[in-house]
């Protein structure tokens, strides 16, 4: 927490980590010649598909695609953030976490940590004595156990109980003021931030105590009080009731995201244990990061009127990023007036769980939005509506899922799914236009010339497999090609080049958090038939030769394509003649 952790230390601590071992600790694994089994530990499976290669110090499941390092295995399993986890495993090895701000700050942070800790057990205590506030969290529905379990507490009226309690020096004050628990006034006068409010600690994924909420008990404004952001708070990071899921339910299998504290608490009264909360905040990448971590099936509840609706539209274009085939995410809109709190406790767990399953699929929610804005009967409205879902369904990664929804899309708007592909991609990334003339003299086979995904698969195996094999190559040539995974080949060369002792264990994390790398763990896991003669190096370097070959029949391609459109630019003419006398006497 005191500052960044160098990366040469982080890939050194990979490098190094004996990942059976780490993963040891945690399932059983059994010797299959040179890797290890073992069922794996994030999908249910009788037989063994969870596969540990020691050598290149990842794992990976044929199963369910889950992959990683030993540090990524305890961010999964054991639901770390990535520091937590650097920490962890730098922990088991007897090593210190080195910071490039050095040492200092880290105590400071255990100070701040500490005191947030006492204010936390001394507004528990002040609600205890306070028959009022006991009253009033009765009277929503929330007993003591569960008030107790979410550390629910009070903070009083008065301008500073809190600071006359903790800030009896400048220093404490100032930690105070580092905690956002107290505001400075003009002049240089201090007062409590929380003031006559029901208290809501929030927690990080150790359970530690980083902030609060604050609610009224009455009409007054703001309702809802958060902490400021803090060196130890971030609210586009954090989701409240988080922790307190983990803590209840050891295999999550889904989450539901909902609006207020109130709400997941209320949830969770009712034995919906899975509820969680942004905090003031519209959810975020990292928010979404951390859900689909937990699970692959996320709802988001709001109220049915106009701001819920707004609300999710703004989860939504987050999302886009985030789909891909096995997730899922539905919008669920409770009656209006109703909020999931005032919901559970008037209809009850089971119409509440009804009410999830009936939520509107992701695909749905966008098409029924947009399809609102036109008139989806007529023509203009239906090309209307297609140029708007143009750049939402541009955020999707390729895959099954962007696929199921462009099919979606071609059903709503009455085009082919081929006429949507084609509004969606430039033609100029479009390696299969109709009706272009190749020269004859330049035909070859598919496998050497298009260098297609197979083509980039087998580089990118043989990176990971061999990553030295990359340090003579020229990560510009790729330049312009437009095939899937050409950008993630590109950035593995130069990843390779820039750090030349880096592990297949090393690449595998590095790019764990990109959609794109994704598939590297099943790549790395895929073994490569190796003989004596065989040249890792040589083989990548046919593999960039096939892609050059394939920039250039694509540019002719495009070429002749504009050729036939009558929109070739005098450059362009001459390039495509240059292009023909070359086929024409390619000696």
């Amino acid at each position: 927490m005191s500052g960044r952790i160098p990366q040469h230390f982080i890939d050194d601590l990979i490098a190094r980590a004996d990942i059976v071992e780490v993963m040891g600790r945690h399932i059983q694994l059994k010797k299959a010649g040179r890797e290890f089994k073992a069922c794996c530990p994030f999908h249910d499976e009788k037989t063994p598909s969870f596969t540990v290669s020691p050598q290149k110090g990842f794992y990976h499941c044929f199963g369910c695609g889950a992959h990683g390092t030993a540090l990524g295995f305890l961010m999964e399993y054991e639901h770390l953030s990535f520091v937590e986890a650097v920490e962890a495993l730098a922990g088991l090895m007897g090593l210190e976490v080195p910071r490039e701000e050095g040492h200092r700050p880290a105590r400071r942070f255990d100070e701040l940590y500490e005191l947030l800790a006492r204010v936390d057990r001394h507004y528990q205590a002040v609600l205890r004595d306070n028959s009022a506030a006991v009253e009033y969290l009765k009277n929503r529905g929330i007993d003591g156990a569960t008030a107790k379990r979410f550390g629910v507490g009070f903070a009083p009226s008065g301008w500073s109980n809190l600071l006359d309690k903790f800030g009896k020096s400048p220093e404490e004050i100032d930690r105070l003021l580092a905690c956002g628990l107290i505001i400075r006034k003009d002049n240089g006068q201090h007062y409590d931030r929380f003031r006559d409010r029901i208290m809501f600690p929030i927690r990080d994924s150790r359970g530690r105590v980083i902030g609060f909420g604050g609610r009224v008990t009455n009409n007054e404004e703001p309702k809802y009080l958060n902490s400021p952001e803090t060196a130890l708070f971030h609210k586009g990071r954090e989701l409240y009731g988080l922790y307190e899921a983990r803590q209840a339910i050891r295999h999550i299998e889904k989450l539901v995201v909902v609006e207020g504290y109130m709400d997941v608490i209320g949830l969770a009264r009712h034995g919906i244990d899975f509820g969680v909360a942004t905090l003031g905040t519209a959810t975020t990448e990292e928010h979404l990061n951390r859900l689909f971590r937990l699970t692959d099936d996320v709802y988001f509840c709001f109220d049915g009127d106009r701001a819920g609706r707004q609300a999710a539209w703004r989860a939504l274009e987050t999302a886009l990023t985030h789909m891909r085939e096995g997730r899922q995410i539905r919008f669920v809109f409770l009656p209006e007036g109703e909020d999931p709190d005032s919901f559970v406790q008037s209809q009850g767990t089971r119409q509440f769980e009804a009410a999830l399953d009936g939520g509107m699929p992701l695909s749905d929610f966008m098409l029924d939005e947009l399809a609102s804005e036109v008139d989806p009967n007529s023509v203009d409205g239906r090309a209307r509506l297609a140029e708007s879902a143009k750049p939402l369904i541009g955020k999707i990664p390729e895959g099954f899922y962007r696929e199921l929804l462009l099919s979606k899309l071609a059903e709503t708007v009455g085009l082919s799914t081929a006429k949507i592909e084609a509004l969606i991609r430039p033609i100029a990334n479009d390696s299969s236009a109709a009706g272009v003339a190749i020269p004859r003299g330049k035909r070859r086979s598919q496998h050497a010339t298009t260098g297609g995904p197979s083509v980039v698969r087998r580089a990118i195996s043989l990176l990971l497999h061999a990553p030295e094999s990359a340090m003579k190559l020229d990560a510009t040539e790729l330049a312009g090609i437009s095939r899937p995974g050409v950008t993630l080949l590109h950035d593995l060369i130069e990843t390779v080049q820039e750090e030349p002792d880096i592990s297949t264990a090393g690449l595998l994390e590095r790019f764990r958090q990109r959609e794109d790398g994704r598939h590297l763990g099943k790549l790395a896991s895929t073994e490569i038939p190796l003989s004596e003669d065989f040249d890792p190096a040589a083989e990548l370097s046919a593999c960039m030769q096939q892609l050059r070959q394939a920039a250039g029949r694509e540019r002719i391609e495009f070429l002749i394509e504009k050729e036939r459109l009558g929109a070739l630019t005098e450059d362009q003419k001459e390039e495509l003649r240059g292009y023909r006398r070359h086929a024409e006497n390619p000696g």
